[in-house]
């Protein structure tokens, strides 16, 4: 979703006077909030992989007084075009994807050697013509809402007289693209006993994880995982000095905040999913056996992850 703020910046670019809805899941909403360039985001209440056409035709049906123009869809799935085709939207753009012909009717080839990230792929849809190599992409940028910051330094008791470093240690994708949890121990240990304090973001899944690091000096490491909303993790991350991160969802929210960013790849790489900040350190080995874009290491070692030293992260940091 932060990548395609991407998109965003560029339609309120080309196009000012243009209203930009989104549709989106339920657990996105609040994060387009933070997004300036959409004017309201709009509930799929749909789960990931479910078909849902009775939900999908009721939602288009219902968006039909709205009389949009354009509608872009992003994903490359026959489900995710239905509902701007039940919406009436006279003009649907995407990629030639699962049989979408005639649900999609402005139908884009996707060229893999011009369009290498994901983020060029998402805002070349928005563009008129054929996408160059040179595209300008935007980076996106996330609104910080600094009382309710405040309230949230108050609640978990983070001090303000010392600086703060996030660590995001989980990636929903697997394994294969999370920096050993030891790993993430030991550089808490180096940042605390230099005065800094240390946040863990992430989910309640992350929450051990969190635990792990945290039992290395309880006064000063912060576990949140499971204890934020996603937009609280937003205004965390922005109070923060520096994060470190595996290459995962919130590396990309992070990279909107303005923070300084050191970013951790393994099994997947920079090439395809940067982080999009000025701002950013990227650790990426490029062995041998990577990208491999697996979940679990299919040779058991994981080396792109296990070969990445604490002294290396802390001299991006």
């Amino acid at each position: 979703m932060v990548m395609a703020q991407s998109l965003f910046m560029t339609l309120k670019s080309v196009y000012p006077e243009s209203e930009i809805d989104v549709l989106a899941p339920t657990w996105s909403l609040p994060l387009l909030e933070r997004m300036p360039e959409v004017n309201q985001g709009i509930e799929v209440p749909v789960g990931h992989g479910k078909f849902g056409f009775i939900k999908r035709l009721k939602i288009g049906l219902g968006l039909r007084k709205n009389n949009y123009t354009r509608a872009i869809i992003l994903p490359r799935s026959f489900k995710s075009a239905l509902i701007p085709f039940f919406s009436g939207v006279p003009v649907r753009t995407g990629y030639r994807g699962e049989m979408r012909y005639g649900l999609i009717n402005d139908i884009r080839k996707l060229d893999k050697t011009i369009l290498k990230q994901t983020v060029q792929r998402y805002v070349a849809l928005g563009l008129q013509g054929e996408a160059k190599k040179d595209m300008q992409v935007p980076y996106p940028r996330l609104i910080i809402d600094s009382e309710n910051q405040q309230k949230l330094i108050e609640k978990f008791k983070i001090s303000s007289t010392h600086p703060v470093v996030c660590f995001s240690p989980g990636a929903e994708y697997g394994p294969a693209k999370q920096w050993p949890i030891e790993k993430f121990a030991k550089l808490s240990e180096l940042l605390t006993k230099n005065n800094y304090q240390v946040c863990v973001i992430g989910s309640q899944k992350e929450h051990p994880l969190g635990e792990e690091i945290k039992k290395i000096q309880p006064d000063k490491i912060f576990n949140l995982c499971g204890e934020t909303s996603l937009v609280e993790a937003i205004d965390i991350i922005a109070y923060s000095k520096n994060v470190v991160t595996n290459d995962s969802g919130l590396m990309h929210v992070a990279c909107a905040t303005g923070r300084k960013i050191v970013a951790i790849y393994g099994s997947s790489t920079p090439s395809y999913t940067p982080p999009l900040s000025k701002r950013a350190s990227i650790i990426y080995h490029s062995l041998n056996c990577s990208p491999c874009f697996k979940r679990v290491c299919p040779f058991g070692h994981t080396d792109c992850l296990e070969n990445i030293s604490v002294e290396e992260v802390v001299k991006s940091l």
